[in-house]
């Protein structure tokens, strides 16, 4: 069956002809994170990332991948027709023509997220795309990275994640977020790294201590184990 694309996605597509990513893989699956959490959604995964978090599932995407046009990008993301589309990685923002990507896609009328580990500058993100930024904890190792000159460009639609190995993390994140009032700013989410933190921990920690902050587990791997959700 072949994808009848809309007027917007047309001219998305008329004007992408310049650019090309480094792309690791592109597929539908239900969103298993943030507040978008099991909506069907389209993954574009680019290659490459600046870090190494110790609790990396996605070491994958670091290399290979091919490098598409950006129209051939959104021509792919069009034969699923979802609503929903993340730009993910690896690291999305190591690569700049990723901006083009998510504006066009924003100018083809999809509700957009960007997965980005907040090391790198967000503030030219088009103000139409939901920044999921994840504030790297010690547990991590990558802490020294955290670029907290981005937190003025956060806005109420963006989301800031914590994915915590343990205790000492959770505290950590605790004092991160009240010291910046992040969640005043937006939603925050607290993340329990797979089999290393027990999400029933985490939950008891943040009833007792009465934080405002969403826990969240990560749904493709409830239903398709550690390897990518398909």
């Amino acid at each position: 069956m072949v994808q009848t694309l809309s007027p917007s996605q047309s001219r998305a597509m008329q004007s992408s002809e310049a650019g090309n990513l480094r792309v690791n893989e592109i597929f539908l699956s239900l969103q298993g994170e943030t507040s978008r959490v099991g909506l069907p959604t389209v993954f574009v995964r680019l290659t490459g990332c600046p870090l190494r978090c110790g609790y990396c599932d996605t070491e994958y995407a670091f290399y290979g991948g091919k490098r598409l046009p950006i129209s051939d990008i959104l021509v792919e993301v069009a034969s699923y027709a979802a609503r929903y589309v993340t730009v993910t990685g690896g690291e999305p923002l190591a690569q700049k023509e990723c901006l083009t990507l998510l504006r066009l896609l924003c100018d083809a009328g999809y509700s957009v997220s960007l997965e980005t580990s907040g090391a790198l500058d967000v503030s030219m993100v088009d103000e139409r795309v939901s920044k999921i930024l994840d504030i790297k904890t010690p547990g991590s190792g990558e802490a020294e990275k955290n670029r907290w000159s981005n937190l003025p460009y956060l806005t109420p639609h963006d989301e800031v994640k914590f994915v915590l190995c343990d205790e000492i993390d959770y505290q950590w994140a605790v004092e991160a977020m009240r010291k910046h009032q992040l969640d005043l700013v937006c939603p925050v989410l607290f993340s329990p790294v797979y089999d290393r933190l027990d999400p029933a921990a985490l939950a008891a920690w943040v009833l007792r201590d009465r934080l405002p902050v969403r826990v969240q587990v990560q749904l493709h791997k409830l239903l398709w184990g550690e390897g990518p959700g398909r």
